[in-house]
């Protein structure tokens, strides 16, 4: 059952009230979340911590890291903050000294799959990957991965391209290092006739128009298809969903550390949680509830790795991926 927190906007506020006194001067946050909803997000963390001046450079994750990469090699880092796609770049980042524990981060309330148990980066939303279907040519909702390998389902699944999409790669590196699935599920995938495009957006556009009866794809595509009157349904498997965090951490170079704080005390408190809601996202925190086409947090099993083999598998599986389902 959800959860619903009785927090007010102005009771949320006093209770920041004391540390955002404190808090002011400039931020830089370096993010991968699109520019109006960076901005909107950043007009509502004003709300609380008005004194705190934020900019931010926004791009894909990729080229992100990459001007970071250049500004760590010539000794210049400028971003207090990062706030990017997934932990598997906060993960290398970790491994080569570049961020700053804050242990007094409140995770009580969070699964720790989705935050480092360092307390070096922390999940701020959930997109899970999950199956997307057809509801004019599938009678009944896929409870399970295995569906897919089904005679129903035979030469109609397709799926993202992890050499194309980061949540894709997030997920097909996940599975291929869990007992249970491994490669032999994804051979058993090609053997089926199950197909790979690029990106979310065509393999919800393939079952949206019956193309194919299944994919694999991120939540929110077919869920807002869905409430939009899109012949598509969205399960959540049993054994469980891999999910990308938009994770949130404080550079080791930081200049601001204390604005740095805040913000990340804000992303993670009922108030930073609300707003994800907000924006359309899945939030976090098992207390906050989404849309109402969403399920709560608290009801979805997170399949996760350690990121470190994620990103020491990553070039090996894009290359058996590719010979399996092609380039």
């Amino acid at each position: 059952m959800k959860k619903t927190l009785a927090l007010t906007a102005s009771v949320i506020a006093l209770g920041f009230a004391a540390n955002a006194a404190a808090q002011s001067g400039p931020l830089m946050i370096y993010t991968s979340t699109p520019t109006e909803a960076m901005n909107d997000l950043v007009a509502a963390f004003n709300e609380t911590y008005p004194d705190i001046e934020v900019a931010f450079f926004r791009s894909g994750t990729t080229e992100v890291i990459n001007r970071l990469q250049a500004e760590i090699a010539a000794g210049d880092p400028q971003p207090d903050v990062l706030l990017v796609a997934n932990d598997i770049v906060m993960a290398q980042l970790k491994a080569d000294g570049h961020l700053m524990a804050y242990d007094g981060a409140d995770v009580s309330a969070y699964d720790p799959a989705i935050y480092d148990a360092d307390m070096t980066y922390f999940g701020t939303k959930l997109i899970t990957t999950g199956i997307i279907y057809n509801t004019d040519l599938v009678a009944e909702a896929p409870t399970n991965w295995q569906v897919l390998l089904s005679e129903a389902a035979r030469g109609s699944v397709t799926m993202p391209s992890p050499l194309y999409s980061g949540a894709a790669a997030y997920h097909v590196g996940t599975l291929t290092a869990l007992d249970g699935f491994g490669w032999d599920y994804y051979e058993a995938l090609a053997d089926n006739g199950a197909i790979a495009g690029r990106g979310n957006g065509g393999v919800r556009e393939a079952v949206a128009t019956g193309q194919a009866a299944y994919g694999v794809i991120v939540d929110f595509m077919a869920l807002n298809a869905a409430a939009a009157g899109s012949p598509v349904g969205f399960s959540f498997p049993v054994e469980g969903v891999t999910a990308i965090t938009e994770p949130v951490a404080i550079l080791s170079t930081a200049r601001n550390v204390d604005a740095a704080q805040a913000f990340v005390d804000w992303q993670l408190s009922a108030a930073g949680q609300e707003f994800a809601a907000y924006q359309g996202y899945l939030p976090a925190h098992p207390d906050i509830a989404g849309a109402d086409h969403f399920p709560s947090a608290a009801d979805i099993t997170i399949l996760a790795v350690n990121p470190l083999t994620l990103l020491e598998n990553d070039e090996a599986m894009k290359r058996e991926f590719a010979d399996l389902f092609g380039s």
